[in-house]
């Protein structure tokens, strides 16, 4: 039933033009305006999944839909108004941010002004570990769009009173930006925000402002791929790090760029690992950061190999070949000798090897890198570390890329093998052969013949057994084969 009027003697046309139209409206358009959704609202994107939104905020997808009454969960529209369910206190739009290298939760309240038990919650982060390299943070789009200050770092044996003065401010306004208890409260190495209008915005927060961007090629890690690593700064620095136990290499790669290079482990269990950079800026002046990044596996198939001879399985024999092997492929050579992607050492056996094909992966193929093996019947504890290629004994093997021969002899698992350094801690090594034509020292070009192919060594049958490795670790051979690295 409807609302009832009544119409005094000296009521107004006007007012009764206002009674008509309410009555006239539907009921369901002005509920529609009066009720405003409670809670964290995202703005649907290009390229956004209810699946990929559930993962980024936490929740499940089924939440997502109940909590939209969404009919088609397949038919997401762009620039749809999704309410994100469950606790926290974020009261209208959200926006998610991707997380760089060099942000902290503490640089993040800085940056946008936001507490960290905020960040906290809004996140639903259980440890400052969940804030890794590629993940994704929500905040208020408020927060997110306004504008921001730079950032700076208090050197040793100076003042908050003499940072504020160089950079255009005052330390108690650096007391307020950065929720510190009062102006003792910093420590040298410590990176502030800067009010907004100050200095230059751009850059990883917790780092220092010579440091303009961390980027990384293929992330997240995967076993057994190379992790590039380049780090943009002004002026000169002196830059080393590690990831998962070894050393990381920076060499100057074009003005105001570090390039490092570093394989991952085929067997590293996949999981979040601390990645550190350190380094020296002008002035003597040094820094240390660390974040976590996140490895994911590599898919790898499984292999039995049968007819191998027993003495190439030997423990006794394998581990010093292996300690004496990786040993070669450890040191960094400052002069990067290629440009151009590595090409072929044999010819492939069809035109359409590439893209490689994972319904058929031994049709160009012997033995893919990464397989877990078994060989003769024994427990599944190998890994295959290289590209088993198809060839016949006597045909010519060339070199991948340009570089310098490291080693060139016999070894009991790996037969005639030859190992050739490419700089910057990259190496490109091709065993079992038959005949060896180079010679340590000796300097090479891509498609030089250095042997001759063969099965020697712990070898099923003649092939080219093709190895790259990066950082002291093998590498999956098809991608420098299919890329240009770095």
């Amino acid at each position: 039933m409807g609302k009832k009027f009544v119409l005094k003697k000296h009521t107004p046309v006007s007012f009764l033009l206002i009674i008509i139209l309410a009555m006239l409206l539907p009921a369901g358009k002005a509920g529609a305006q009066d009720a405003q959704p409670e809670g964290q609202v995202y703005i649907v994107q290009p390229g956004d999944t209810l699946s990929g939104i559930a993962a980024r905020f936490g929740v499940t997808t089924d939440d997502l839909i109940s909590a939209n009454g969404i009919t088609d969960p397949d038919n997401l529209v762009v620039g749809t108004h999704l309410i994100i369910p469950g606790p926290g206190m974020i009261q209208g739009e959200v926006v998610t941010v991707p997380v760089s290298f060099g942000t902290t939760l503490r640089s993040l309240s800085r940056r946008y002004q936001l507490s960290q038990a905020d960040l906290a919650l809004m996140n639903r982060l259980a440890s400052p570990a969940e804030i890794y390299v590629g993940s994704s943070l929500v905040l208020p789009k408020a927060q997110a769009d306004a504008p921001a200050g730079g950032r700076a770092m208090l050197a040793p044996a100076q003042s908050l009173f003499e940072l504020a003065v160089i950079n255009g401010s005052d330390p108690w306004t650096l007391v307020a930006t950065n929720a510190l208890s009062g102006t003792w409260d910093v420590l040298p190495g410590d990176v502030l925000q800067l009010p907004a209008g100050t200095g230059t915005p751009e850059g990883p927060e917790a780092l220092p402002q010579a440091i303009q961007g961390v980027e990384f090629k293929s992330l997240p890690g995967i076993q057994g791929k190379a992790l590039v690593i380049r780090v943009a700064a002004e002026g000169e620095l002196a830059l080393s790090g590690n990831l998962i136990g070894y050393t990381l290499h920076f060499f100057p790669d074009q003005p105001g760029q570090y390039t490092a290079l570093q394989g991952i482990h085929a067997k590293t269990v996949p999981g979040l690992y601390p990645l550190t950079i350190t380094g020296t800026l002008q002035g003597g002046i040094p820094f240390n950061f660390s974040q976590m990044v996140m490895v994911q596996s590599g898919n790898y198939l499984w292999e039995d190999v049968s007819g191998i001879p027993a003495s190439t399985l030997d423990p006794a024999v394998t581990r010093p070949e292996e300690e004496q092997w990786y040993a070669l492929a450890s040191p960094a050579t400052p002069l990067r000798m290629w440009e151009e992607m590595f090409q072929y050492p044999v010819p492939i056996p069809h035109n359409d090897c590439f893209p490689f094909n994972p319904a058929d992966p031994y049709y160009c193929w012997i033995s893919l890198f990464g397989s877990r093996r078994s060989y003769n019947g024994g427990p599944r504890d190998f890994y295959h570390s290289g590209l088993d290629m198809y060839a016949g004994v006597g045909e010519e093997i060339h070199a991948t890329a340009p570089g310098v021969v490291v080693f060139a002899g016999w070894m009991d698992v790996r037969g005639n093998a030859t190992m050739i350094d490419h700089g910057w801690g990259v190496y490109s090594a091709y065993l079992h052969q038959s005949e060896l034509k180079v010679k340590v020292g000796d300097k090479v070009e891509t498609g030089q013949v250095i042997g001759l192919v063969g099965g020697t060594g712990r070898a099923g049958g003649p092939h080219l057994h093709y190895e790259i490795l990066v950082g002291g670790l093998p590498v999956d051979p098809l991608d420098w084969l299919q890329q240009t690295y770095p």
